[in-house]
């Protein structure tokens, strides 16, 4: 720092180099003006229409805010509606579908049940059918045996019966009237 150039003046500098007005220094002047344009902002009215303005600015920005309170409140409420509708449309859909298995378990017993009736129903009709076939073969070999045995002993009676026996026996028939 010892190397630093020195620097000398050589024209006396005047104490005041800026414009003046009325003879007042220019820091004077901004002071007189700043509390011109206060009082000009004052008698004007200029605070209470900023305070004003920031006011309604501030009324619409607080009944934005209760219009989104309410709308969230609306839209909160909505959606415990629509849950709810959901909750119950679930336990509407739980019960249709226990009422339909239950439904269809019961059809399903209720058909086992009339085929098994049914089973037997037509077991019952097949072994009565067997049955009355077997008393048709039954009556008919009895029939047709009593047929033989009718022709043989017309044929036994015709061979070994003759006009005496056939008196004689009218005759006990008639004795024993």
């Amino acid at each position: 720092m010892s190397n630093a150039p020195e620097v000398f003046t050589t024209v006396d500098i005047p104490e005041s180099l800026g414009p003046t007005l009325w003879g007042m220094e220019p820091y004077q002047i901004v002071s007189i003006s700043m509390l011109v344009l206060i009082l000009v902002m004052v008698w004007k009215k200029v605070p209470g229409m900023i305070t004003g303005g920031l006011d309604a600015k501030i009324a619409a920005i607080r009944e934005q805010l209760d219009e989104a309170k309410k709308l969230r409140a609306e839209a909160e409420a909505l959606r415990n509606e629509y849950s709810a509708k959901i909750a119950n449309a679930e336990k509407d859909a739980e019960a249709m579908m226990e009422n339909a298995q239950k439904e269809a378990d019961s059809i399903m017993d209720k058909a086992e049940q009339d085929s098994k009736a049914m089973v037997e129903r037509r077991k019952k009709m097949a072994e009565d059918k067997i049955a009355a076939a077997e008393r048709d073969a039954v009556d008919d070999v009895r029939n047709s045996a009593a047929m033989a045995a009718t022709a043989a002993a017309r044929e036994l009676i015709a061979k070994k019966h003759d006009a005496d026996a056939d008196s004689k026996l009218a005759d006990q028939v008639i004795a024993g009237i």
